[in-house]
């Protein structure tokens, strides 16, 4: 049998309720206005090797996302808790950038895409491009 080539991926999602609004955008926009929503984060990890006893990273390693989002974001005022605009796009960035210096170098695999949902059915996602 021939040995593929290939990645690894795992995913974990984590939710938490927070409000926003986005200031810029037209007068009598919806998203204008103070409003909440119940966010979805989609971390996606990748790895060409598997760490023993077969894992691109142990879930339970991914805590301190959790730990992270309840503490900093989780009913909140995103307007106050994250840098810039609180878009699910700058969110998904800013999870992104927390991720890598804070989880990653403790963990086997690599961060690949933070998607963030504000609906069930949108999302935003911020990839991860490595040298």
């Amino acid at each position: 049998m021939t040995a593929l080539k290939g990645r690894y991926r795992i995913g974990k999602r984590f939710s938490f309720d927070a409000a926003h609004q986005l200031a810029g955008l037209s007068e009598g926009h919806k998203c204008a206005r103070l409003h909440g929503h119940t966010y979805t984060v989609e971390l996606v990890l990748v790895a060409e090797e598997l760490s023993a006893p077969g894992f691109v990273t142990d879930f339970g390693d991914l805590a301190p996302v959790k730990e992270f989002l309840d503490g900093h974001l989780d009913h909140r005022l995103l307007n106050e808790a994250v840098p810039g605009e609180p878009t699910s796009e700058n969110l998904a960035r800013y999870l992104a950038e927390w991720f890598v210096e804070h989880v990653e170098p403790d963990i086997g695999g690599h961060l690949e895409i933070v998607r963030v949902s504000e609906t069930p059915s949108s999302w935003a996602e911020f990839e991860v491009i490595r040298p």
